[in-house]
């Protein structure tokens, strides 16, 4: 159920964390590297589809929630940075087991006499093992990264706010209204 506020008359509430320099960075970088999950995900999905397992469901429904995550860092939603670490901390696990070969054979094995080929879904050879594994272990690092940055970000405190004076408000959005736009000059 939403919360019922109730705002004193001539304030408004402003998030301080939001406006530094340093939120906005680890919010984009976040998003980034969510977005570069997505494609490294897809690449090796695609690209090595005749040889993965039965993860190709998952792997499509992890990219949709990587894009889902994405758009929500992207709105300031700090409540799905620990979520997207979770998330990149599976992931971490499954592509150093798929990239190393803990649980039997790698990518990089693949490469040997008497191993096929990878062939992609669209009917055509795939992408060679060797580039799979190679973009497997990137895949690895890519998600250390996140959760690094998801953490950082979410110690941010993106979701504190602070009730202050409507004429403060404006100051700190640098003459803006609320919506964005310039106010009009005082008479």
């Amino acid at each position: 159920m939403a919360q019922n506020r109730r705002i004193r008359p001539g304030y408004t509430v402003v998030y301080p964390n939001r406006q530094k320099a340093s939120s906005h960075v680890i919010k984009w970088i976040v998003v980034l590297i969510l977005l570069a999950s997505v494609g490294l995900m897809l690449l090796i999905t695609l690209g090595g589809w005749s040889k993965l397992q039965g993860l190709k469901p998952v792997n499509i429904i992890w990219c949709i929630l990587y894009v889902l995550i994405a758009i929500y860092v992207a709105r300031w939603n700090r409540g799905l940075l620990p979520i997207a670490a979770a998330m990149a901390i599976l992931l971490l696990i499954l592509a150093v087991i798929a990239g190393t070969g803990v649980a039997g054979t790698s990518w990089f094995d693949r490469n040997h006499v008497g191993f096929a080929a990878p062939q992609s879904p669209f009917g055509g050879k795939g992408i060679s093992p060797n580039v799979l594994g190679t973009l497997t272990i990137i895949l690895a690092i890519v998600q250390a990264a996140l959760i690094v940055f998801s953490m950082w970000g979410f110690t941010q405190g993106w979701n504190v706010e602070t009730e202050v004076p409507e004429d403060e408000a404006k100051q700190r959005r640098g003459g803006k209204s609320s919506s964005g736009r310039a106010e009009p000059a005082a008479a």
